[in-house]
């Protein structure tokens, strides 16, 4: 870590190594932060648990886009807090501790990638990277007040990064504002192979939004309006036309298989000690069946070729992050869990198919935080972050 004081206890505390870094180039002046599950050559990657950390060594090699931001000018200052090899929502690691919400001190940050939202919402970065299996960018985002991305499924590299189930895994960023945001997706997104149109389709699914406690949607509503302002009325649609459920058990189910063939072997083998939630969590992934399986993988599919045709190439669904504002820290693990279970209703989707997500911070309840998503075709990360700017700029 090379900062002097970490207010935010968002960086895990190795000693700092400065990393060569680009003296011009898109990002430069930058500073940024990587979450502790990517390779950063002369610090070892812990995934958030203790036994991994001193499995791991001392990397000598960067994670290809870590290597990439240096290479654009962009300084790392360090590696930050995971929740615990990933799997976890809440921003709380039982090792490592829970970092603190920028946007609001008193509730959680939202996990996984818990360090890399507080390091940003805290200011002591310009921009950091996360992951995002089932929501680890698109929550913290939401309950921090920051722009989070989960691109499309394999759009950027996760090579050198832990894994946790490779069918979700996808590479994502913080910032705090749409132009820096902007700037960084030029570097790590390229360029669309189909761009959206400038005024796409709005879409809202009213089941998504039908998720929602009225008071949430009055305050998310005024976001909507300045969106369907800019590119006209949305349209009502279903996001879950088979139901809920259905999409939830095949998430978890294939999530929860691929973690135990992650992580199963490490965790027995060495008997690691795993925090609430987490620990529960993994032994019922050990539990997953061949045919479970099986049968998410058909939904998978199925939700998929709905989700193609209903977006088209031009189409962008506009919907809740999340279910409300972070929860507070003092919320047990019980509560934790309640509100984990109901955001997978509304993250799932953008898993489940491999589309983008952006999140973005336009609305405040109770003194907190709360997040709209813009969720487009495959391939059109760079459109919706173009998106983004537009309606930051009409905020």
């Amino acid at each position: 870590m090379l900062l002097e004081h970490d207010p935010a206890h968002a960086f895990v505390p190795y000693p700092g190594v400065e990393l060569p870094h680009a003296a011009d180039g898109p990002l430069a002046g930058l500073t940024f932060a990587v979450k502790d599950l990517f390779d950063v050559a002369g610090y070892p990657t812990s995934g958030g648990n203790p036994h991994v950390l001193a499995l791991s060594g001392i990397k000598t090699r960067n994670a290809p886009v870590v290597q990439q931001l240096l290479d654009a000018g962009a300084r790392c200052l360090g590696k930050t807090i995971t929740d615990e090899l990933a799997f976890s929502i809440s921003g709380i690691n039982a090792h490592f501790g829970a970092p603190l919400n920028g946007g609001a001190p008193e509730r959680i940050t939202g996990g996984s990638s818990s360090g890399s939202a507080a390091a940003v919402s805290n200011g002591l970065v310009d921009f950091a990277l996360g992951s995002d299996t089932g929501g680890s960018v698109r929550c913290p985002a939401s309950h921090c007040g920051l722009f989070g991305l989960r691109p499309t499924h394999g759009r950027i590299s996760l090579e050198a990064c832990l894994d946790l189930a490779p069918s979700f895994d996808t590479c994502g960023f913080f910032t705090r504002d749409a132009a820096t945001f902007a700037r960084v997706g030029s570097v790590l997104l390229g360029e669309d192979d189909a761009p959206l149109p400038a005024s796409p389709r709005l879409l809202t699914p009213t089941d998504g939004w039908g998720l929602l406690d009225p008071q949430v949607v009055d305050v998310l509503h005024p976001a909507l309006e300045r969106i369907e302002a800019l590119f006209g009325p949305s349209l009502p649609v279903e996001m879950a036309p088979q139901g809920f459920e259905p999409n939830y058990w095949a998430f978890r189910y294939i999530q929860g298989h691929e973690a135990w063939q992650s992580d199963g072997e490490l965790i027995e083998k060495h008997g690691l000690v795993l925090g609430p939630g987490v620990g529960e969590r993994f032994q019922w992934s050990k539990a997953v069946t061949d045919a479970q399986c099986e049968q998410a993988w058909t939904v998978l599919r199925q939700v998929t070729a709905a989700l193609t045709e209903l977006l088209g190439s031009d189409g962008v669904m506009v919907l809740p992050t999340m279910p409300d504002v972070a929860p507070l820290r003092s919320a047990d693990e019980a509560a934790l869990e309640d509100y984990r279970n109901k955001s997978i209703m509304l993250l799932s989707l953008a898993g489940l198919s491999g589309f983008p997500q952006l999140s973005m911070p336009l609305a405040r309840r109770n003194g907190a935080p709360l997040g709209l998503s813009l969720l487009g075709p495959a391939g059109s990360d760079r459109s919706l972050v173009a998106m983004a700017e537009r309606i930051a700029g009409q905020s």
